[in-house]
């Protein structure tokens, strides 16, 4: 039984999931990987930050990036969707509106209210924002052990 997801089932499955793990390169190549919330719209993935984090430079400096979703405690229900691509920095405002309500519609109930942040974390979100796009390049890796286990 091939565990491969098809595309659809992939973007399916990236689109549903709550976390993703975005990677870039620091400029001496090594990555880094961070976890962030994100969109997917017309099989790209966003997500959106401060100006001022560091992921913003790195993907100016080197465009390079993949991105993670996994779920699964137990062997038999790992699953995962990794894509490596290409990151810009949007500044379409008609793509930056889609984004920006996307992002309040799937994670509007998970937020901190502001009033309840402390100060600086306070000062941090209220940063100008930036959304960055993730193009996926032809190569998507994945794989559902739950259907190793299917008849």
């Amino acid at each position: 039984m091939n565990v491969r997801l098809t595309a659809d089932e992939a973007w399916a499955v990236l689109a549903s999931s709550h976390t993703g793990i975005f990677t870039s390169l620091r400029r001496d190549g090594v990555p880094i990987a961070l976890p962030l919330w994100f969109v997917v719209l017309d099989r790209r993935i966003f997500v959106s930050g401060p100006a001022g984090a560091r992921r913003v430079a790195r993907i100016r400096r080197d465009p390079r990036v993949s991105f993670l979703v996994e779920s699964g405690e137990r062997w038999a229900e790992l699953r995962a969707v990794h894509v490596t691509g290409r990151a810009r920095v949007v500044t379409e405002p008609e793509v930056l509106a889609r984004v920006a309500d996307a992002l309040d519609t799937k994670y509007r109930a998970f937020r901190t209210p502001r009033a309840a942040m402390p100060a600086a974390t306070r000062a941090h979100y209220q940063a100008q924002l930036v959304t960055i796009e993730v193009t996926p390049d032809e190569r998507i890796l994945s794989w559902d052990n739950a259907r190793l286990a299917r008849p």
